[in-house]
């Protein structure tokens, strides 16, 4: 690539979160990620109009993980391009993509259990429901390791950095080294204050392999994530900005970890705290947050620990 491509935020309304949409300005336009059902008419046309630029236009569709924020605007995006932009999505998170009911499969097999909500899972399909616009079958699967032409000389290369969901890619524009991430450089977590992956070692991986190969220039981030000390950075990070995050995300998994497996080698026990059975963890980290707050980050990291560990003790006791 010969020159740099310009990117623009789009900011979706919903609820106590805005949602963030990249439109990156090639030859073959594109978002990435489409936040929900209400995001391309609310947030992006309105936004693209303002930059001379129109949401018909658009020719690709990349979604950087199948979480009901990311994907739940695609199908009405689409639609709005006259079903012309192609739609891309790893194969590990397109069930999310194709069908809301995965979004309350995911819901059960995670921090369901632990949430004492006999609502929840009915709560979690009126929301995809709600908020998907359309179930759909996309135009291209990928693993990690394609390339895709934006037209001229603008290329993007794909990134697997599984953690956050077994799914989730960065979206690298190559030349510029500026990364879509999604929600897999999690910090110390978004508005709910606690950083949320679904394969802790994948997620460490996934950090790592963007800090010592990708070394990106620009990252942008899905959510505003909050440093140690509360404050959150914006969603556009400069390279001294990536870099500490990247850091700081592996730092707080470290911490994360240690208080995770402290408590599961103590035994779990079932209380009346609201970090039941996880409350020693908790307590360890000084987290205080409310851990029924959808999408429940606390409740989905400490169950991704209790299954490594489960791992762990059949594959020993299978030796």
């Amino acid at each position: 690539m010969t020159h740099d491509v310009a990117v623009h935020p789009l900011v979706s309304p919903w609820g106590r979160f805005g949602l963030y949409s990249f439109y990156i300005d090639a030859p073959q336009p594109a978002i990435v990620d489409t936040g929900i059902a209400t995001s391309p008419a609310e947030g992006m046309a309105p936004a693209l109009k303002a930059l001379g630029r129109r949401i018909e236009d658009v020719r690709w569709i990349l979604l950087t993980h199948g979480h009901i924020d990311h994907v739940g605007g695609a199908y009405a995006l689409w639609e709005r391009t006259g079903r012309r932009a192609r739609v891309v999505i790893h194969e590990a998170d397109v069930p999310m993509l194709r069908s809301r009911r995965a979004h309350v499969e995911e819901y059960r097999a995670g921090r369901g259990p632990y949430l004492r909500d006999p609502e929840g899972e009915a709560k979690v399909a009126r929301a995809a429901d709600a908020v998907i616009s359309g179930e759909m079958e996309p135009t291209l699967l990928v693993r990690g390791g394609e390339t895709l032409s934006l037209g001229g000389d603008v290329t993007v290369s794909v990134h697997a950095i599984a953690g956050h969901t077994p799914g989730s890619v960065a979206y690298v524009l190559d030349g510029q080294r500026a990364a879509f991430v999604g929600d897999a450089v999690q910090v110390h977590g978004a508005a709910n204050g606690f950083p949320g992956y679904t394969d802790p070692a994948a997620y460490r991986a996934g950090l790592e392999h963007l800090r010592d190969r990708v070394r990106p220039r620009r990252l942008y981030l899905g959510h505003p994530y909050r440093r140690a000390d509360g404050t959150p950075y914006g969603v556009e990070l400069d390279e001294a900005q990536a870099r500490e995050a990247i850091d700081q995300s592996l730092a707080a998994e470290d911490r994360v970890a240690a208080a995770a497996c402290r408590c599961l080698e103590a035994g779990l026990t079932e209380t009346d705290s609201p970090y039941s059975p996880f409350a020693p963890a908790a307590e360890a980290l000084g987290y205080t947050g409310d851990p029924t707050l959808e999408p429940s980050p606390f409740f989905t990291s400490m169950h991704a620990y209790r299954t490594r560990a489960r791992t762990r003790h059949t594959g020993a006791a299978q030796t």
